[in-house]
């Protein structure tokens, strides 16, 4: 744990808003929230564990914001937050298990693969292209691999948003919109698991999750408003810079 002096609070603040309006344009706010926590003193697990913990409120807004989207996918979201939970269940004891020094050997290539992942995620996009509303879901791939996707969402969890669209994108054939609204929703379940278990045996920091939860689900409404001046392209690459940046400090240092 960190003795937060005022100072510290107010970047975690501005931190969590301005990773707010990243999440709600380009994605990729957890990113910012890491390094931000590593800043002020925090190890990396501590920092992971609060991270995961405070991005909650934010995934709730977004469910909120898209719940109508989600209609008539009951059985898609059925089956997917059953895997969903399952796969981060087995990610957050992953964690917690391994010894601290496989955790700070694995994060500075997660941190960066999900930096790279970020950064191709308009290429995705387009290797996707749009879903195909009429055909029917490939359930046989779509839920080992939100399976897998959970995994690594217990354990870390940055980007798993850009992780989970590219895989629902490809497996279940559905309008973009709402694949989108149904990725919220697994974030939700996936955040929901590190939260119970997290708050149970991990090292999670309270007071900077108090500060952090509030304003990333803020930020995920004013934030966006203000990120929209940018070109979504210059805030996906200034994250993507940030994170290969602390992912080559976390080798180095």
């Amino acid at each position: 744990m960190v003795e937060a002096s005022p100072g510290a609070l107010v970047f975690l603040l501005l931190a969590g808003l301005f990773a707010g309006g990243v999440n709600a344009v380009a994605g990729g706010g957890s990113l910012l929230v890491f390094p931000a926590l590593l800043a002020v003193g925090y190890s990396p697990l501590a920092a992971n564990v609060t991270n995961s913990v405070a991005q909650w409120p934010g995934y709730l807004g977004i469910v909120i914001g898209a719940r109508r989207d989600l209609r008539e996918q009951r059985r898609r979201i059925l089956l997917t937050s059953a895997v969903a939970v399952l796969g981060s269940g087995i990610g957050c004891a992953l964690l917690l298990t391994l010894p601290g020094a496989v955790f700070d050997a694995v994060v500075p290539a997660l941190v960066i693969m999900a930096s790279v992942l970020l950064a191709l995620q308009p290429r995705i996009k387009r290797w996707i292209g749009a879903p195909d509303p009429g055909a029917p879901d490939r359930m046989w791939v779509l839920l080992p691999a939100v399976f897998l996707a959970a995994i690594y969402g217990g354990y870390f969890g940055g980007a798993l948003g850009v992780i989970l669209i590219a895989t629902l994108s490809l497996f279940a054939h559905d309008r973009l919109v709402r694949l989108n609204a149904l990725k919220g929703l697994l974030s939700l379940v996936i955040a929901t698991v590190t939260v119970v278990v997290f708050a149970i045996g991990a090292p999670v920091d309270w007071l900077a999750v108090a500060v952090l939860a509030p304003t990333t689900l803020i930020g995920g409404f004013l934030g966006a408003k203000l990120a929209q001046r940018l070109p979504e392209n210059v805030l996906r690459w200034c994250v993507v810079a940030l994170g290969i940046a602390v992912g080559i400090w976390l080798i180095v240092g």
